[in-house]
This record gives C-alpha cells, sequence and structure tokens, in this order.
C-alpha cells in the first residue's frame, strides 16, 4: 500500500461512522470542519472619500478593490483622494485654451499665476480666464484662491461660447476636452500637443493623491500593491491615444525646384522642415508630378515646361523618403502629364516604399478607393479628388490617373467610412485662385462633404495660403499654400504657407496646430520668424470672418 493510503481509509470509515449514527445535516457540518483549511484573519476594511472636484472620469471609472467603501464626506473616511499628498493615483494633464484664431502662442507660467491673482499685464492679450467648478476647486488647491477680477467661473458646456464671444477671455480646462475650436497656448514654450511633451516640466500638470492616517495609508497602499487594481484612471493624455497627422500642401518636384536639388542634393528642400513631417505619424503629401526615367533635366526641354508639362526623375523620391511619407494624396493635375506608363511606374515606387495613396490610382475603381490608417486605436480615412473641369483627371474603368470628383459616390465614401469608426480627411484638387479668402468656388463642396460627415477639409491645390472655417463640426482649410515648388519669385503670398498639423485622441480630432513656412528660395521653405508668423495668420483670421 502506498504512503497515506491507511490515512485516507481511516478517514472514510470515520466519515461511514458519522453518516451512520447522525443527522445528514451534522454530517454534512462535520466533513466542512474537517476538509476546509483554518480561516486567515479578516482583513482591515476601509472607507474613501473622493473630493467631490476630481474629474468625472476618476468618479464614473473608480475600481474599488474587496474592503473598501465609498463614503460621502471626508470626516467618515480612513482613506481620502484629493490634489497633492504623497501616493499618486492619477495625473491629470490641464490646457491653456484660447479661441482658435489667437495669434498668440505662448505665455510664462508666471503670467499665468498673476492673471489668477488678478493682475493684469499691458501687452498680453490674455485679459480673463475662464473655468468652470471643478477646475476652479483644483487649482484653488495648487495657487490658492482665485481673484474674481481676472478669474470667471463659468458653466463648463459654455466655456468656448464666452471665449470666442469676449476679446482677451481664455480657459483652462482638461487636455481631453480640447477641440478643434480651441488653441492650446503653450507655457513656457511647453505643450501638451507636443510629441516630447513631459509632464513634469508643464505648469498645469496636476497630481491627485491618496491621503488620510500615516498607518492607514501604509497598510492600504500595500493591499493596492498586491491587489493589481488600478484604483482610478491613470491620466487623461495617454501617448497611447494620441495620433498626429502633417497635411501639406502642393508638392511638385520640377523646374527651380528640381534645380537646386540637382545642385545642393536630393534632400535640401527639407532641410529646415524636415524633422516636422518625421515628428508626424502620418505624413500626408500631395504629389502632383509623375516619376519617369525619361525625365530630362531642369529646364533642359523649356517648352514643356513653359506648357506645364511636367516630370520628375526617379532619384527625386528620395526627399519624400526622407521627410517620412505615408500616404501620397494623387489628386494632382499634372499627374497625367508623362502618360500612362509614367504614372503606372509612379505607382509602383509608392508600392515598394509601402505607402498609401489615394484620390488617383491605376483605374478608376483603385482610385476611389479611401487610404485606410489605424494608430494608437485611431481610425483616419483619407478620400479625395479633382474638382477642376474634366481633362486634368483621367482615371477610368482601364486607364490611370486622378480621379475626377463624384459628388454623390464621395458623400457615401464619407457615410461609410464614419460609420465604420474611421474619422473621414477629405481633400480637394479644386480650381486656383490668388486670394487670401474663400473663394465661392470651392465653398460648395467643402460644405457638401463636411455635412456628410467629413472632420477635416483641406485644400491641396492653393499656391499661396486659403482661409478657414468651421462648419458642421468639420475643419476646413481652404488651400495651404506650396510644400516644395518654386514659386518663390512670383508673389510674396507664394512664399508663405501651412503645415497643418492636425492631433487626434482617443477617436476626435482634438487640435489643428498651424505650423507656418516661409520659402527663402525656389525649393525650401523654413519656419517663419515670429514677425512673418502674426502678420500671415492676422490676415488668415481676418479675411476667414474672425
Amino acid at each position: 500500500m502506498k504512503k497515506g493510503c491507511g490515512v485516507y481509509l481511516s478517514f472514510i470509515f470515520l466519515m461511514n461512522f458519522l453518516a451512520a449514527c447522525a443527522p445528514q445535516a451534522e454530517v454534512a457540518q462535520a466533513m466542512q470542519v474537517l476538509v476546509e483549511p483554518t480561516a486567515t484573519p479578516e482583513q482591515k476594511n476601509y472607507s474613501l472619500w473622493l473630493a467631490p472636484y476630481l474629474p468625472e472620469q476618476i468618479h464614473e471609472q473608480l475600481n474599488l478593490p474587496t474592503g473598501v467603501n465609498l463614503v460621502g464626506t471626508q470626516a467618515e473616511a480612513d482613506i481620502w483622494m484629493d490634489v497633492g499628498g504623497d501616493l499618486p493615483v492619477s495625473q491629470w494633464i490641464y490646457a491653456l485654451a484660447a479661441p482658435f484664431p489667437t495669434v498668440t502662442d505662448s505665455i510664462t507660467a508666471q503670467q499665468l499665476k498673476k492673471i489668477w491673482q488678478g493682475e493684469l499685464e499691458e501687452n498680453l492679450p490674455l485679459r480673463s480666464l475662464l473655468v468652470d467648478g471643478n477646475t476652479k476647486a483644483i487649482f484653488e488647491k495648487v495657487w490658492g484662491a482665485p481673484s474674481s477680477t481676472t478669474v470667471r467661473l463659468t458653466d463648463a458646456n459654455s466655456l468656448l461660447a464666452t471665449a470666442w464671444s469676449e476679446d482677451g477671455a481664455w480657459a483652462i480646462i482638461p487636455f481631453d476636452n480640447l477641440e478643434t475650436r480651441w488653441k492650446v497656448i503653450a507655457i513656457d514654450s511647453v505643450s501638451p500637443m507636443n510629441d516630447d511633451f513631459s509632464p513634469a516640466t508643464y505648469a498645469l500638470t496636476v497630481t491627485f493623491s491618496l491621503l488620510g492616517k500615516t498607518t492607514d495609508l501604509q497598510s492600504f497602499s500595500e493591499r493596492m500593491g498586491v491587489s493589481d487594481v488600478s484604483l482610478a484612471p491613470a491620466t487623461n493624455r495617454d501617448d497611447g491615444k494620441i495620433t498626429t497627422i502633417a497635411m501639406t500642401g502642393v508638392t511638385a518636384l520640377v523646374r527651380g525646384t528640381a534645380y537646386m536639388m540637382e545642385k545642393y542634393g536630393m534632400t535640401y528642400p527639407a532641410l529646415d522642415i524636415g524633422d516636422i513631417l518625421r515628428a508626424a505619424d502620418i505624413t500626408h503629401i500631395s504629389n502632383e508630378i509623375p516619376f519617369t526615367e525619361s525625365c530630362p533635366n531642369p529646364f533642359y526641354n523649356t517648352a514643356n515646361d513653359e506648357n506645364l508639362v511636367f516630370c520628375s526623375k526617379p532619384e527625386y523620391i528620395n526627399l519624400l523618403d526622407s521627410v517620412g511619407t505615408d500616404v501620397v494624396e494623387l489628386t494632382g493635375d499634372h499627374f497625367r502629364d508623362w502618360g500612362a506608363d509614367a504614372m503606372l511606374y509612379t505607382l509602383d515606387l509608392y508600392d515598394q516604399r509601402g505607402w498609401k495613396y489615394y484620390g488617383g490610382g491605376r483605374n478608376l475603381e483603385e482610385g476611389q478607393q479611401p487610404a485606410y490608417f489605424e494608430h494608437n486605436g485611431n481610425k483616419i480615412a483619407f478620400i479625395g479628388c479633382n474638382a477642376k473641369p474634366e481633362g486634368y483627371a483621367t482615371a477610368d474603368i482601364d486607364y490611370p490617373g486622378a480621379v475626377h470628383c463624384d459628388m454623390q459616390v464621395m458623400t457615401e465614401q464619407i457615410k461609410d467610412v464614419k460609420a465604420n469608426g474611421y474619422i473621414p480627411v477629405v481633400t480637394f484638387q479644386h480650381v486656383e485662385y490668388y486670394d487670401y479668402a474663400a473663394s465661392p468656388y470651392l465653398v460648395p463642396d467643402f460644405h457638401q462633404v463636411a455635412e456628410a460627415g467629413a472632420a477635416i477639409v483641406s485644400g491641396s491645390q492653393a499656391h499661396q495660403p486659403h482661409a478657414f472655417e468651421f462648419y458642421r463640426g468639420a475643419f476646413l482649410h481652404y488651400g495651404l499654400g506650396n510644400l516644395f515648388f518654386d514659386q518663390y519669385g512670383e508673389g510674396y503670398a507664394q512664399r508663405q504657407a501651412f503645415i497643418d498639423r492636425y492631433v487626434i485622441y482617443d477617436g476626435r480630432v482634438i487640435s489643428a496646430d498651424l505650423i507656418t513656412i516661409m520659402f527663402v528660395d525656389m525649393a525650401r521653405p523654413r519656419l517663419m520668424l515670429p514677425e512673418e508668423r502674426q502678420e500671415l495668420l492676422e490676415d488668415i483670421f481676418f479675411v476667414s470672418g474672425w
């Protein structure tokens, strides 16, 4: 007999004896006593109180471990969660937000705190600070009681409308409450919209922690340490939920731009702005020109140049490689210039690099397909077409080229991708004109796709910057200007341009950050100087009706 069998048989004998001599309930009780292990000492229960002004997400997503009960007052609690403390639970990021048509980009933390305390600075555009009740209570814990002359309590649902209606009224709001009608103002040049954002160096980072009696805190933290339970959301700004898109204007690697590339190197045009484009999670390039091995040297075939028939040498694609291109828009007028073989060759080059493209293709069906992206839980679909008179767009059943706009097809596509959880980004190669204001030829088409559900609508045809508009929840930019094109000598406005940097957070477009660039020659743009940026923004905001 194996070791232990004698004990087992004795146990069976005892059970049979009990079953014969006692009622069934008593047998069950005896079994329980013999089989169950000795109970462990009962753990202490805790009562937890949350400060009522903590963010709603913390209240709604509180995850209480076993033995922790929520109570209604701090006096009843062993442990409470509030601003500050030694046991951090959650780190919340707030933004200093101004109406979108605000020229100022940054102020100092000292200036912001002075406004909180009631001190106005003569040259600072910020004249009053709007906060809702929760935000006011939180920052009272950080900065002390605010001045009633410069800080105004405003209902959370009225902050945006109030700021837009009053000159110099800005607001402090949670990062995840941002939307495109707000402009985020950096503090000490630090912005939560930046890719390299560090909460530790930012003036509007607030930590919510556990407080209470020392002994209770220690034992409670030990329990939380082994329970693997997250008591509350860790933050309202999770890097894993952010996607950035860099939208750009006209790229045409021809004439003077191509000449400068031949002279100074393939990546010369991106010398000053390459890092900005590479930093985006999705970099959009609207390249109008086909690549072909038969393309002559710049200015070699002047007849073609004068007739606006263009091509690019295959090695020029190194420039697009260098800026981190992810998606190419093919709606341009000149994609057809060198014939079908050049278009197909160009698409092969894009395919080899894994770049997506839209608004054109090997045939009409391919060209009408959106370019889909999924990044950090965000789903984005790019859709585009050429809205000029037919002739520029040659995509057909069995022929490559840009896609001519079929607004009914595009409307249905937008509704479809949106129904499937994608954020629709719509771009047009539309009628060209030379004015900052929005052309009445463009407005109806931009409005129609916004009404269908587009979140972003952008004009890729512009050789100078055009106006903005907010319409039906969409952000409309009628034209960005050139990215890489040789119109330096054609006028001051043709030297100006935008790169639009969109920030998407948790499935929503929360920011349109305007990067302003200025051409220094026929190929190379740089970031604008402060006075150049101010001039352009003031001009564009004025013609936008702001």
